[in-house]
């Protein structure tokens, strides 16, 4: 029975050091919270590390750790104190971290951590492959682990595997900066789905894989080979029952860990783990201007501040601890009367009683980080709102935003806004409380954790179902047996290779995708193949099929049919047509050329071609179909317009590849045909050939050919074991 493989970078647990021994205890936070629903339910191992250093542990320490996660359905990934320090407080929190939150200033970019980082995702991918069976479903998560799914896909390339990504995806302007950023999109396109919290996350990685990657991408699908990843929005959601119902408990009882709250006093709670993401400076600065702004709130006003312990030998947040201390004690000497303190101040954990507490003594709740992934503070704060009082102010920056539009929004970078949200709250009536905070609840409940895990899950289940049913076949070892077998008992064989995105990989300059040593190698194999005959069939001119090919002994075809060379004989031309629309055309290519940065026109003897693979992808959607338009016009019959890739072209409509295919094979009598091409009008060669012939297609687009292989590397691959 297949299982879901869940990835971590942390287990949910936690390590307890006693005297003399060690106690291992469940977890509580966002990630293990929201996949418990997933773990407790269905057939599944949770892999992550377990929280401390390998080489801290005797080896009868590891062993009871180990028997301990395996009653759990956990598996240990061990990590020593160096790979500690490098992959996750190094790369992962002093790189990744702050940049992807867009405190650039903070980011630390080290070539060392970087490979510590490569390093322990591939001690990940291991221990996924020692733990994987055919069926599993993996779901791998977070920034710690953005190489993980290619490293699964390279080792397991029929896998389904899924990413969601519990941070803030950055624009591309910022996400670029990473020196490492193509390692990274390409790990995370490894998965079959990925996921994000928000749209604009969604949108900004989209907009990084065309822009860095140069993909393909429709709506949100990117190609990748002849794979299609699924980019998509799931929003994370909280166990609104357990927080509702934790907090009815409490409702109207006598309070356990907090003083009794005096009805004269309104209490704002301000909640985070100490980070620089979270604006806790920026928050205490707009409660003091509040303060001096109205001055009728002193002792009528508490800001109740809960920062919990993040990586505390990390310097950026030792400096954010002392500048938080310092604040905080400033505006206390500054305001504090005998009886009451502006700032309540806890630097300390919780557990989840306290914090059930600590929500329901809150008239209001100030969430106002400058960056957040998502913030299910904010939606706890709403679940514990039994009789449906309290004010939520959000900071637009946090993902929880996008749901709770309800709550007073704010900008986290505007202090005095800030300050006059908390007048506003106070003064908001009761009425308008309710009405808000059941709106929000009814939407919390419906969209919980467990309905978050379950809608990533099937989503997944629903992208392994379309993968089984692909219509192609992808050459596989018993299709290259059957067809290297064929290939070696016929008689007379033919070859029909297509140049750019089949021989050699696309380059944003065309004139830059020249023949290396390898490639001459494979053609001079095939050519001296006993009763083989190798025809290159381009829409490259002559001019640079000559260069490239022109002394081999090969049949050339340039310009998508019409032009021929056989083997060292002369260029023949079946153009007839006068070259006048050349010249009409060319100043409207020409302008398009000059109003798209990063595109370039090729101008062939029968043929105009505007390239436009360099260019801003969406400005050059754009310009498409704006070309497209306008040709189509002023276009007549004979002419035709070929939508190519990265590229318009208008050419003769009298001749194709097909057409040249055919008059090549009607010559002989083949008794082996094979042919390779990967773009739209290779798709002619397909068509026009006989049934018999082997037709491939080179990445999985939609196709007449009976086949497909992956890329040009597998291309030269094949050919090499065809020949052998």
């Amino acid at each position: 029975m297949s299982k879901i493989i869940i990835v971590s970078n942390r287990l949910p647990i936690k390590i307890k050091k006693n005297k003399n021994s060690y106690e291992f205890i469940n977890s509580s936070g966002g990630l293990a919270t929201g996949m418990d629903s997933i773990h407790s339910k269905k057939d599944t191992l949770w892999i992550g590390w377990p929280g401390i250093a390998e080489d801290e542990l005797n080896k009868n320490i590891l062993n009871d750790l180990d028997q301990f996660l395996e009653t759990k359905n956990y598996k240990a990934v061990n990590l020593n104190k160096k790979e500690i320090n490098d992959f996750y407080y190094g790369l992962s929190n002093k790189s990744l971290w702050p940049l992807f939150h867009y405190f650039i200033e903070y980011s630390v970019f080290d070539k060392s951590n970087w490979e510590s980082y490569k390093r322990v995702n591939d001690k990940f991918t291991k221990c996924i492959i020692e733990n994987y069976n055919e069926g599993d479903l993996i779901w791998i998560h977070d920034y710690q682990l953005m190489l993980c799914p290619k490293m699964v896909r390279d080792l397991l390339p029929n896998s389904i595997i899924g990413f969601f990504l519990h941070i803030p995806f950055p624009s591309f302007e910022i996400f670029r900066i990473f020196p490492w950023r193509l390692e990274l999109l390409k790990g995370i396109l490894g998965a079959d789905l990925v996921g994000f919290h928000t749209y604009n996350y969604q949108r900004h990685f989209l907009s990084s894989v065309k822009r860095i990657l140069m993909s393909n991408v429709k709506i949100n699908r990117v190609s990748v080979g002849t794979r299609q990843v699924v980019v998509n929005t799931f929003p994370m959601g909280i166990d609104f029952e357990k927080y509702n119902n934790s907090a009815k408990k409490y409702f109207n009882k006598n309070l356990n860990y907090f003083e009794k709250k005096s009805s004269k006093v309104k209490n704002i709670l301000s909640i985070d783990r100490l980070d620089y993401t979270k604006g806790i400076v920026q928050r205490i600065k707009a409660f003091e201007i509040f303060l001096e702004t109205y001055p009728e709130y002193l002792e009528k006003v508490k800001l109740t501040m809960l920062s919990v312990p993040s990586r505390e030998n990390v310097s950026d947040y030792k400096n954010l601890k002392k500048e938080t201390d310092e604040i905080v004690g400033r505006i206390n000497g500054k305001y504090s009367t005998v009886s009451w303190s502006p700032i309540s101040y806890y630097y300390r954990s919780m557990s989840f009683d306290q914090l059930i507490e600590l929500y329901m003594i809150s008239d209001i709740a100030m969430i106002t980080p400058v960056r957040d992934g998502m913030n299910l503070v904010a939606k706890e704060y709403i679940a514990t709102r039994v009789n449906g009082e309290g004010v939520l102010i959000l900071s637009e920056m946090a993902g929880a935003s996008k749901e709770l539009f309800e709550a007073i929004q704010i900008n986290p970078f505007d202090l005095n806004n800030m300050s006059e949200s908390i007048y506003r709250a106070l003064t908001m009536s009761k009425e308008e409380q309710i009405k808000r905070n059941l709106s929000m609840q009814n939407r919390i409940k419906r969209y919980n954790v467990e309905l978050w895990a379950n809608e990533f899950i099937n989503s997944l289940n629903n992208k392994n179902e379309i993968k089984s049913s692909g219509g192609v076949k992808k050459i596989n070892e018993s299709l290259k047996q059957s067809i290297f077998e064929k290939f070696n008992i016929s008689k007379r064989r033919v070859i029909f290779l297509d140049y750019d995105g089949t021989l050699v990989g696309f380059n944003k300059k065309p004139e830059l995708a020249l023949p290396d040593k390898s490639l001459y190698k494979l053609i001079d194999k095939i050519i001296a193949y006993e009763n083989t005959e190798l025809v290159i069939v381009s829409g490259r001119d002559t001019k640079f099929l000559e260069k490239c090919f022109g002394k081999l002994n090969l049949t050339l075809v340039a310009e998508h049919g019409i032009f021929m060379k056989k083997n060292n004989e002369s260029w023949v031309s079946k153009y007839t047509r006068k070259r006048k629309w050349l010249d009409d055309l060319r100043p409207l290519f020409q302008s398009f050329s000059d109003r798209t940065p990063g595109t370039f026109i090729e101008e062939k003897q029968t043929s105009l071609v505007w390239h436009y693979r360099g260019s801003d992808p969406e400005l050059a959607a754009h310009r498409v179909v704006e070309l497209k338009t306008e040709l189509r016009s002023l276009i007549s019959q004979d002419l035709t317009l070929m939508d190519m890739n990265k590229a318009i072209e208008v050419k003769s409509a009298t001749y194709n590849k097909g057409i040249a295919v055919n008059e090549i094979i009607r010559q002989k009598n083949y008794d082996f045909i094979l042919c390779l091409g990967d773009d739209v009008t290779d798709e002619d060669m397909f068509i026009n050939l006989p049934k018999s012939a082997f037709t491939i297609k080179v990445g999985k687009s939609n196709t007449k050919a009976k086949y497909f292989l992956e890329d040009y590397n597998d291309v030269r691959s094949f050919l090499n074991n065809l020949t052998d």
